[in-house]
């Protein structure tokens, strides 16, 4: 037996369900590219990933949306983010206009509860994001019942999406190649970031039929201090927030093409990793009126990839986003955060593959 066509079966029980609800029709083989070679990997794809979203929230009151109820606020990035085939962003809360029994905190001092309206989908999805993580620790802010019409509204604007125990997964396809996209995070109802056995069967799972798999995680430590890798267990607030440096690696080894980090709420450093791509956080990329963004806090980078239709790292550019006032972003003329980059790799990972220009190219070798 192809062992292709047993792992439905040994994945029973492991992975739940795919976040989509189905499997949108696709084949559970591979894609062959028309190239006019031999070769499918002669086909360059755009991915685009950026940081933490949470555009507005009208919790605990409707004053905490932005000016002109949120319909300009990714207007300034709109042009970069709507150029990928696929662009990615962490949906930092949930999706809920209504009301919902919001968490309780133990110390609210470290506590912060989000709801984006309904409506707000429609911006996100007309700035060009068309994939999302759900796994952070705000998507339980309003329990079962935001986390359920957070699903509903990316559902039905047509989202993929994954990251809860409930739907750890996705697969979706895009200009003939089949995509498979898993989320992590140490939080309550998400897929823990830190049980690495099942991290790799869910990714080995996609690879066995996808083009491409990406994989998100939200990790490490959180705050202006917090933006060095440490290649350890990151513990913040007596949480465990996983080793994103061997969690990258780990889900590469596993057939991951591209991982995206967040939850540090700062820019970290970038690598390579068997010619692959590793962003380890980028940062608040457009989270308005509760968040800090004073300083690094407020700066951000648009993280541009060229890969081919197997995955492999060509090329990349890193555009440089601040949010100024409450937040929102716009371009940084002072490109703070690709030199927050180009930094941060430097002493976090010198013995990184890539070079980073002055003008925010990234280019395999050193």
């Amino acid at each position: 037996m192809n062992l292709k066509s047993i792992y439905p079966i040994l994945f029973f029980g492991i992975i739940t369900s795919n976040c989509s609800g189905n499997n949108n029709g696709i084949n559970k083989t591979k894609s062959i590219v028309a190239t006019g070679d031999d070769s499918s990997s002669k086909k360059v794809v755009k991915i685009i990933g950026v940081g933490d979203m949470m555009l507005g929230t009208n919790y605990p009151s409707a004053d905490l949306l932005p000016p002109n109820d949120g319909k300009d606020i990714l207007t300034p990035v709109k042009d970069i983010i709507s150029r990928g085939d696929v662009s990615f962003g962490n949906l930092e809360g949930v999706i809920l206009t209504g009301s919902g029994p919001a968490k309780n905190c133990s110390n609210p001092k470290f506590c912060y509860t989000f709801k984006m309206p309904d409506h707000y989908i429609n911006y996100i999805k007309d700035a060009g994001f068309n994939l999302l993580s759900v796994a952070n620790n705000h998507v339980q802010d309003f329990g079962s019942v935001g986390t359920a019409n957070t699903q509903k509204i990316l559902k039905q604007a047509d989202i993929p999406h994954a990251g809860l125990e409930i739907c750890p997964y996705t697969t979706f396809q895009k200009n003939g190649l089949t995509y498979g996209f898993a989320a992590f995070a140490p939080n309550p109802g998400t897929v823990n970031i830190n049980d690495y056995s099942r991290a790799e069967k869910i990714i080995k799972y996609l690879d066995s039929f996808c083009d491409i798999v990406i994989v998100s995680f939200h990790g490490g430590g959180e705050g202006s201090s917090r933006s060095h890798i440490t290649r350890t267990k990151e513990i913040f607030l007596g949480e465990n927030r996983g080793n994103p440096y061997e969690f990258a690696r780990v889900v590469i080894d596993a057939g991951a093409d591209i991982v995206f980090g967040h939850g540090p709420h700062v820019t970290r450093a970038v690598d390579v990793y068997k010619d692959r791509f590793i962003a380890y956080s980028m940062g608040n990329f457009a989270t308005y009126g509760m968040f800090n963004l004073a300083g690094i806090s407020g700066i951000a980078p648009i993280v541009e990839l060229d890969v081919d239709a197997k995955g492999k790292f060509l090329k990349g550019k890193i555009y440089s986003t601040r949010q100024p006032g409450q937040g929102g972003p716009v371009m940084d003329e002072n490109n703070g955060a690709l030199k927050e980059i180009i930094k941060l790799t430097a002493s976090d990972i010198p013995e990184c593959k890539l070079s980073i220009t002055d003008n925010g190219d990234i280019i395999p070798g050193k």
